[in-house]
């Protein structure tokens, strides 16, 4: 089929019938469901940074075993762009339900094996090995997660109604955090810094295990999109779904890259590392701080669908320009502002530092959705987010730390997250409006 009449095709899902917004919903929360598991391990793995750093990498500087563990935690951003290749080839070629629900449970699987790894008191040099290979896996599986969710949930969705519906996905994405820092901070409250270094750091990764059964259990009972369905109604699945994304849609590619970049970077930076900073180098208590990181997240949480439904009335590019210059003008008084060594203050800060995150994370995954035809909707948005995400989140954890270790200066940081913003804002300028467009 010709681009010409791919893109005339509507194959937006039927806005008006009481099944078709069952399915809708059910898509919504099983994209849902699957975010929250990625974004839980990925949450768990870097609040328990500081307290597994040690246990790996054994160390007289902490800022060593710290980046090491960080490396680790990149190295999982790596293997996305992998993971991102095969299965969103397979879910063009044989439909998103299948891979969603593969990807569901290969990322939950490596989790849980997280927490049953030896530390190097045991394995010596094998642990750090084994860990990597963990996290190689779970970036494999997460590189289709995500977009995959956000491709379907997008797919399932009415036109004029993707905005609000796509923010299921990281709704997914905050509540994985939140439960992440809920139950971090109740293992460290709860147990001695003897106990969580002896065996309490693991309960947080195995806790996946019951995670990973609810949400595959969600994804059995969807359905293939409506729009999948229908795409093949009219031609045969794509034998190379990367091959045509550069041959046609290389514009496209671009602009999700870019703009995840500045997404990702506002997540990992404005509040993952956020954690690290509050914890390691502005010494609050680790348990105070992730119970902010929970009340925080589901506080952003509440506010992606309202987001996500502006998006759909004003358009995509408006709203994502509010979050991406409410980054630039917050980062650097917000993080002053927490370095006062006032647990309030600092609280304060955290909420409003992380305003921009529902922003740019509500409105960014419809968007990607829509810069691609279905046909290869999953690959074309598998690999350019994943590059932005290995970017934007893999790697400014780590430059974060070292900047500050080099420099000295804690604001270092929000330069990193500024810049990607402003990358972010000027994309913007070169990318159409669709949300009021029929998915192609």
């Amino acid at each position: 089929m010709s681009n010409a009449s791919t893109a005339n095709l509507n194959v937006d899902a039927p806005p008006s019938t009481a099944s078709a917004r069952h399915a809708t919903h059910k898509a919504a929360i099983a994209a849902a469901a699957g975010t929250a598991i990625e974004y839980y391990e990925f949450g768990v793995y870097g609040y328990m940074a500081a307290i597994i750093g040690p246990l790996f990498f054994p160390a007289d500087n902490a800022t060593a075993a710290l980046l090491s563990v960080l490396a680790i935690f990149g190295s999982a951003f790596l293997m996305r762009p992998v993971g991102g290749i095969v299965l969103g080839r397979l879910g063009d070629k044989l439909g998103r339900r299948s891979v969603l629900l593969v990807t569901v449970i290969g990322m939950g699987v490596a989790t849980v094996a997280v927490g049953l790894l030896p530390t190097a008191s045991v394995a010596g040099v094998l642990a750090p090995v084994a860990l990597l290979l963990v996290r190689l896996a779970q970036g494999f599986f997460s590189g289709a997660e995500v977009t995959g969710a956000a491709a379907y949930v997008a797919e399932c969705a009415p036109r004029g109604r993707r905005g609000f519906y796509g923010a299921a996905t990281p709704v997914g994405v905050a509540l994985g955090g939140a439960l992440a820092a809920a139950v971090c901070g109740l293992t460290t409250g709860l147990m001695s810094t003897a106990q969580l270094h002896a065996w309490g750091w693991r309960i947080p990764f195995l806790m996946a295990l019951p995670l990973v059964l609810l949400s595959a259990f969600v994804r059995q009972r969807i359905e293939e999109s409506a729009a999948f369905r229908k795409s093949l109604e009219t031609s045969q699945p794509v034998k190379a779904p990367l091959k045509e994304v550069f041959a046609h849609h290389r514009a496209a590619l671009l602009k999700v890259f870019l703009i995840s970049f500045g997404q990702n970077a506002g997540y990992w930076v404005g509040f993952v590392f956020m954690n690290i900073y509050m914890i390691t180098y502005l010494k609050y208590d680790k348990t105070s701080v992730y119970w902010t990181m929970s009340a925080v997240s589901l506080t952003m949480a509440l506010l992606m669908p309202v987001w996500g439904g502006l998006s759909d009335r004003i358009g995509r590019r408006k709203v994502l320009a509010i979050g991406f210059t409410a980054y630039i003008v917050l980062v650097f008084p917000m993080m002053m502002l927490m370095n006062h060594q006032n647990l309030a203050l600092a609280v304060l800060a955290m909420f409003i530092v992380a305003l921009p995150m529902p922003i740019v994370q509500s409105v960014g995954y419809p968007t990607y959705a829509e810069q691609f035809p279905t046909r290869v909707r999953y690959t074309g948005m598998a690999f350019s987010f994943n590059f932005g995400a290995m970017l934007g989140g893999g790697v400014t954890p780590y430059i974060a730390t070292a900047l500050i270790g080099h420099t000295g200066n804690l604001l270092s940081p929000a330069f990193l997250l500024v810049g990607a913003a402003i990358v972010g804002l000027l994309t913007l300028t070169r990318t159409r409006e669709t949300a009021d467009e029929s998915l192609q």
